[in-house]
């Protein structure tokens, strides 16, 4: 008597930054398509980095004045999309608060580096709770006794925390997979790339994760 093989899971590279709102609503939409297609479809989540201002000087910049020079939006036009951002992350359960400034994301980023190697569920918690930091607490996610507290409210060891941000570690590994990903074309945030060939960009709906995730599940 045979038993059946449990189907090769699903791989997917969630490329985003933790000051990108699309990437919120787009990891938020993507979770609860997994969720919807359940044991049908196996998956096995990575976050990749991905820098929107990797210019960005450690003080930060004025939220409004950095999108106005950035995209010459108007304040019209910017007030707009952050009310569309609010609606959108309603419905998946994000609240999207005050934010005034945009920060530099890098140490971020080598801190969720480090959680992957300590394990995918310590990663999947800092990153949410990064994201929350930002967007609905209006956080200074570049400062180090933000990180090191958050990194440490997702469950992970916060001396070993201050230990890497006092230090270089990861600075390269981090470069080495945000370049990985710009050489390969990616420049723009979220990007979800399935079993390293299908790419689905931006915060999509639900119901686009899902169907894609159908899909794939379903070629085996």
């Amino acid at each position: 008597m045979s038993v059946a093989s449990k189907p090769t899971p699903i791989r997917i590279d969630f490329v985003s930054d933790v000051s990108c709102p699309w990437c919120a609503i787009g990891l938020n939409a993507l979770e609860q398509a997994i969720a919807r297609v359940g044991d049908k479809g196996a998956v096995d989540l990575h976050f990749q980095p991905f820098e929107l201002n990797p210019q960005m000087p450690p003080e930060g910049q004025d939220a409004t004045e950095h999108l106005v020079q950035k995209y010459g939006s108007t304040p019209e036009q910017l007030e707009r999309n952050r009310e569309a951002i609010r609606a959108r992350g309603a419905e998946l359960g994000f609240t999207f608060g005050a934010r005034g400034r945009v920060y530099n994301t890098f140490d971020a980023h080598r801190l969720l580096h480090w959680a992957a190697l300590e394990g995918h569920d310590k990663e999947r918690a800092l990153k949410h709770a990064l994201l929350r930091a930002y967007f609905t607490d209006g956080e200074d996610v570049s400062a180090h006794e933000v990180l090191v507290r958050v990194a440490s409210e997702a469950g992970l060891d916060a001396a070993r925390a201050q230990q890497i941000l006092s230090s270089d570690e990861y600075v390269a590994d981090v470069r080495t997979q945000e370049r990985f990903y710009t050489d390969r074309g990616i420049h723009s945030v979220p990007a979800v790339i399935i079993n390293d060939r299908h790419l689905i960009s931006g915060g999509q709906p639900i119901e686009v994760f899902e169907q894609a995730l159908r899909q794939i599940a379903a070629q085996g």
